[in-house]
């Protein structure tokens, strides 16, 4: 089994299928390399990191963070700034249905088009 997904099996519920669920959006949606990086699960697209799945403590949710999320957030204004970061966005979800999936896939979608015109 690959750390990643080990990483989201040892989670508790709800996490764990929260986890799974956007997991599987993300990886049918984009030809992504899952990897297991500062002990989250990372998505690299184009070799470069893109979203990761995060349980920050003292919170009820799974943060799914888009690591250049500020180019996306006038777009798509579900994308939080939880932290005050530079970059990075992301999306809380509690549960399940609080994910509207036609709306992930056309942001992952519009996620890899900025990140394919990236020239950084």
């Amino acid at each position: 089994m690959k750390p990643a997904e080990e990483h989201i099996l040892n989670q508790p519920e709800p996490y764990q299928s929260i986890m799974l669920y956007v997991r599987s959006v993300i990886m049918k949606t984009l030809a992504v390399e899952e990897k297991y990086s500062y002990k989250m699960p990372f998505y690299y697209y184009k070799k470069k990191p893109f979203v990761f799945l995060n349980v920050l403590k003292g919170t009820n949710y799974v943060d799914v963070v888009f690591m250049d999320g500020a180019l996306l957030e006038t777009k798509f204004p579900e994308l939080q700034d939880c932290n005050k970061r530079k970059r990075v966005r992301s999306i809380p979800v509690k549960r399940l249905e609080d994910l509207d999936e036609l709306r992930f896939v056309e942001l992952l979608q519009y996620a890899a088009e900025v990140k394919s015109n990236d020239v950084t």
